[in-house]
């Protein structure tokens, strides 16, 4: 069965399912989440993703993000997919949420509403080849440089919630 995600109204409400690439193919309202670990250093991790990933291979991103399956709640799809991401999980906090839509490559749009989870960790993360080609701690500033050096290598949604740096800040300080 292919992998389905929630169909959601501009309030979040749930509205149906639908199959993922369908639902990217037709641009269609749908919850998702990008988690945001740092590490005590203040250093956020950023993962590249894999070349093979069905949309932006090869571009840099948040830790990890994804959609919950239906009957899944967010935070347990965020704990989720950084376990099959990055192969560590830990306690995360739901700071805010917005919604974007964007095209992306390959004839695909998201348009999403995004839960932005945050948490801390110090351990080595062990990227799994098939999610992300390669990963690093960054700080800020670089971060906000390398943004407007070269925002073509940074995946939509990251660019969009690295932009809300304040509430960033405010929910997680």
């Amino acid at each position: 069965m292919e992998e389905q995600v929630i169909l959601v109204d501009h309030q979040d409400r749930e509205i149906g399912t639908m199959d993922k690439i369908e639902a990217h193919r037709q641009g269609q309202l749908h919850r998702a989440f990008s988690v945001l670990i740092f590490n005590s250093r203040g250093e956020l991790l950023l993962q590249k993703r894999a070349d093979t990933k069905y949309h932006c291979g090869g571009m840099w991103t948040n830790a990890c993000d994804g959609h919950p399956r239906p009957g899944e709640t967010t935070v347990d799809a965020a704990h989720r997919r950084l376990r099959e991401e990055l192969g560590f999980d830990c306690p995360l906090e739901e700071i805010h949420r917005f919604t974007y839509r964007v095209e992306l490559d390959h004839g695909l749009e998201e348009h999403e509403i995004d839960h932005v989870f945050v948490g801390r960790y110090d351990g080595i993360p062990t990227p799994n080849p098939d999610e992300a080609s390669e990963i690093r701690w960054i700080d800020w500033a670089t971060l906000e440089q390398e943004l407007r050096d070269a925002p073509d290598r940074y995946a939509a949604w990251s660019r969009i919630a690295f932009a809300q740096r304040a509430l960033i800040e405010v929910g997680w300080g």
